[in-house]
């Protein structure tokens, strides 16, 4: 069996995640498990618009929409890019630039180590 792979929470995603209401949250830990384990979350959708590999998982709660955007493309790590509570239809350029700034920060990262 596999071991499952470490999360990375990328700038303040943690800290965002914590601010979801206690249903939401725990559903994105659930869902980050499945990744985690090789497996697809329950809902969720390719953003490659961000990067390349990114995709986002989507939450529906009583409390509003919430997303995760993540990254599990690379073997060292699943990389948590973003943690944020969707007001609109279409996800806001704000949020979309900050998950591009923490994916290219990812990509540079790893590029330095090599």
């Amino acid at each position: 069996m596999e071991r499952e792979k470490e999360l990375r929470w990328v700038g303040s995603s943690f800290d965002d995640l914590l601010e979801f209401p206690r249903e939401a949250r725990r559903t994105a830990g659930f869902e980050l498990g499945k990744v985690q384990a090789g497996l697809d979350p329950e809902d969720w959708r390719p953003f490659d618009c961000v990067g390349a590999g990114t995709r986002e998982i989507r939450i529906h709660d009583i409390a509003g929409i919430y997303r995760v955007m993540y990254v599990a493309k690379f073997e060292d790590a699943i990389y948590v890019l973003h943690c944020f509570q969707k007001k609109t239809q279409a996800t806001s350029k704000h949020d979309k630039e900050i998950a591009e700034a923490r994916y290219r920060a990812v990509v540079n990262s790893r590029r330095l180590r090599t």
